[in-house]
């Protein structure tokens, strides 16, 4: 098994041919690994833009890549040829800092090549959620690269950050740091089909009350206070992805705002309760139109 530590970077641009816009990869770099995660070989190319014209200014003052760079760079489809026969056909597990980078990579390949897959990915695992999971933080925040590598007392000093080689370099050496045999089988996956119907699937907040996914058995709400069961004040709406209804506990004389969300992921629905003692002041604030202000 060798690991592949990778970081791209991006130009975000206009397709006519999408009607839309389109992350168009403008670097790769890479590092191996072996198994005690000493480095074996590197790999590192400007890729030559196709579909944008120029780059972003954001993107030249985040990267010092300039337009000359990625006129002169090589071919998308040429580097990705080198880089596969740099990785040979041993079982490879790639890595990235979160799951961009596969995303965009996946989106380049069909755009570019006409296939909706990464051909030469065996097997893949989201660092940032491994170090995240070591760390403790909080899923619903996202550690940034530069940050991890402060906390783990990495230096940066010799990188440029925001270059797809250096981040790469720095991105394998928090890999070699953390590294947690049950945390990282884990977050690891096997990169077939299913992967990247996963990958791909756009989580959405369930706005219908008569979808069965909805558990109606959660639209009830006791004191917080007494414990009594309250009754309902109306009918359940839609807002702001809840549903949200008023509970009135006559014990306490408390009347409470009740929201529950569902929301559809590939795999599983995520659900919240939220509930707080209603006041109609703050309710009227937070619905109030832009034109009120």
């Amino acid at each position: 098994m060798q690991y592949i530590v990778m970081d791209l970077e991006w130009n975000n641009t206009y397709s006519r041919k999408k009607k839309g816009f389109f992350n168009e990869i403008i670097e790769i770099g890479a590092v191996r690994l072996d198994e005690q995660f000493n480095t074996v070989d590197t790999f590192s190319q400007v890729i030559k833009s196709q579909v944008g014209k120029k780059l972003r200014s954001s993107v030249k003052k985040l990267t010092n890549i300039t337009n000359e760079d990625v006129r002169s760079g090589e071919l998308f489809t040429k580097t990705f040829s080198e880089f596969r026969k740099w990785l040979g056909k041993e079982e490879n597990t790639f890595f990235t800092w979160g799951d961009s980078d596969i995303r965009v990579l996946t989106d380049n390949f069909k755009y570019l090549n006409g296939i909706n897959h990464i051909p030469f990915i065996d097997n893949y695992c989201d660092l940032q959620k491994c170090y995240q999971k070591i760390s403790g933080t909080s899923p619903s925040s996202q550690t940034g690269l530069n940050a991890a590598a402060q906390e783990l007392k990495i230096s940066t000093d010799d990188y440029s950050l925001h270059r797809a080689p250096d981040d790469s370099f720095v991105t394998a050496q928090i890999l070699a740091k953390i590294y947690n045999k049950a945390v990282f089988d884990l977050y690891t996956s096997k990169c077939d089909e299913e992967f990247y119907n996963k990958l791909f699937f756009k989580a959405k907040v369930i706005s219908n009350i008569d979808n069965p996914i909805v558990d109606k058995t959660l639209f009830k709400h006791s004191c917080e206070k007494c414990g009594k069961k309250c009754k309902i004040k109306e009918d359940w709406k839609f807002h702001n992805q809840y549903f949200r209804a008023l509970y009135y506990c006559d014990n306490c004389d408390i009347l409470y705002k009740v929201g529950v969300k569902f929301k559809k992921y590939y795999d599983r629905i995520d659900i919240r309760k939220i509930s707080s003692v209603y006041n109609p002041e703050e309710d009227r604030k937070e619905n109030k139109k832009p034109e009120e202000t």
